[in-house]
């Protein structure tokens, strides 16, 4: 007999060990002690990534702010993009600073109309020295059937910007304007993201424009006005070809570097300027020592994506 009770007094103590694992794997989460990121919402609270995605679904435009050279940034984007072509399908619409307006018909004929082949695509168009690591975003509008829109302004107008002054647009052929914002262009360099360029970069000084006026130099105007300017019109073209490229009822996912669109400004800025009405979602990746906090400094957006500072670059920019 008590041989008997104590095998069953095993079998129960067996059972509640057994109990009490199952119970704490089901309730631990799994945490890396090395994250590659951390993502934080606006009131510095730590989120996953599927919380993230259910935000981004609720609104019109997501701009997604990259490290133009971070491989984590990079795979991000490329998860975002699929989770919208799962929730949007044919409603979204994706866009790229890194793609400028005038290469649009290439784009067109490679993605939508089969004219160019994509050896043809590479050879032909002006990509990115880091081309590959937007080559998977292509391959998801290609396969899924998406427009994909160039929308940053030809870096030619922006530089003639800088060199001569906004005047000077006004010299441009009329076909030039269709890869420009409405005209005159609207500046407020008072906006957070171009006065803090200006406090950085020289202001308009007589002095060193006269130090700069040598026989290659005589017409350019090298003021941090026109420098802010080149800019703002990057900014704002961005702007006006989203909004051209959407329609109520559609989402339209952009990729830019991260200072377009931080602390709700730049990119957004504009967007707002054009059409109040429109519903912006942001996200905002920057590098940190350690991602465990989010600095002050960097909560820059709806969603802000901590990666580590030791993260090897895909480009030497």
């Amino acid at each position: 007999m008590k041989r008997v009770t104590t095998t069953i007094l095993i079998l129960v103590l067996a059972l509640n060990v057994s109990f009490a694992k199952k119970k704490k794997t089901k309730d631990d989460t799994y945490s890396s002690d090395l994250p590659a990121y951390v993502i934080y919402n606006s009131k510095g609270e730590k989120v996953s990534f599927s919380k993230m995605m259910e935000e981004l679904y609720n609104h019109d435009i997501c701009l997604f702010g990259e490290m133009h050279d971070d491989p984590i940034a990079h795979w991000l984007e490329k998860q975002v993009t699929q989770k919208l072509v799962e929730e949007k399908g044919s409603n979204l619409v994706l866009g790229g600073e890194m793609w400028e307006a005038d290469h649009q018909l290439l784009m067109d004929e490679f993605m939508i109309h089969g004219l160019v082949d994509k050896k043809m695509y590479v050879e032909s168009a002006k990509n990115w020295p880091n081309f590959r690591d937007y080559k998977p975003l292509l391959g998801i509008a290609l396969r899924n059937n998406l427009k994909f829109v160039c929308t940053n302004i030809p870096r030619r107008y922006a530089r003639v910007i800088y060199k001569k002054g906004i005047e000077y647009l006004d010299s441009l052929p009329k076909q030039a304007y269709q890869y420009l914002p409405p005209m005159p262009v609207h500046f407020d360099l008072t906006q957070p993201a171009y006065a803090n360029m200006l406090s950085v970069f020289d202001q308009d000084d007589e002095a060193k424009n006269k130090h700069h006026a040598g026989a290659a130099s005589a017409m350019m105007n090298y003021k941090g006005s026109n420098l802010v300017k080149a800019q703002a019109i990057k900014d704002a073209t961005m702007a006006h070809r989203i909004l051209q490229n959407w329609e109520e009822g559609q989402y339209f996912l952009h990729y830019n570097g991260t200072y377009h669109s931080k602390f709700y400004d730049s990119i957004y800025y504009y967007l707002k300027y054009y059409n109040p009405d429109v519903d912006i979602v942001t996200i905002h990746t920057w590098e940190a020592e350690n991602v465990m906090e989010l600095p002050e400094s960097e909560n820059a957006a709806d969603f802000n994506i901590m990666i580590p500072a030791s993260m090897p670059a895909t480009y030497d920019q």
